[in-house]
């Protein structure tokens, strides 16, 4: 961006956005409309959820799979991933680090899922980030955090994947997420 774009751009915070009507995220105060999601995406988003949520009964009471909540990092970025497991201690708002985010990918978020929240949560040091691409492409793409930062762990279609928590394991049938 340049000198005028930069200048110009708007900013806005977590409590100015709060207050606006639809859904919105909000990426170091930049806004970034929501929108509704199809059959296909949601149809994605349970079968991710169904695969996991008996197999953290293994975890702990702690650990648990969320759907669509606002994840508020700081007072001007607050994104909403499609699912997280977080095996930590949280109360109304999702201010810790998720453990695990799914982002079911559409052709309308494709820039958001794989560049600027792929940024957000390396930064973040969210431990999985997992990319779910049910329309054209049909496979995942599951990036582990190292040292370095993300690491591609796993693209494709069909097989298992292995999340590795701190207090258990999660099996992932790719089949049958996509």
């Amino acid at each position: 961006m340049g000198y005028f774009t930069d200048k110009y751009l708007p900013y806005y915070t977590i409590e100015e956005r709060d207050r606006w009507e639809g859904d919105w995220e909000l990426v170091e105060g930049i806004p970034y409309a929501l929108t509704s999601s199809s059959v296909v995406h949601q149809e994605t988003v349970v079968n991710i959820v169904y695969q996991i949520k008996s197999q953290l009964l293994n975890c702990g009471e702690e650990c648990k799979v969320i759907v669509d909540i606002d994840y508020y990092i700081s007072k001007d970025t607050v994104v909403r991933p499609d699912v997280v497991i977080v095996c930590q201690k949280i109360e109304d708002r999702l201010t810790v680090v998720p453990d695990v985010v799914f982002e079911v990918v559409s052709p309308s978020s494709v820039k958001m899922d794989e560049h600027i929240k792929y940024q957000i949560y390396q930064q973040e040091k969210v431990k999985y980030y997992i990319l779910v691409y049910p329309q054209d492409l049909k496979k995942i793409k599951v990036y582990k955090l190292d040292k370095d930062g993300y690491k591609k762990e796993f693209e494709g279609f069909e097989g298992n994947y292995q999340i590795d928590l701190e207090k258990c394991k999660i099996n992932l049938d790719v089949s049958k997420i996509i």
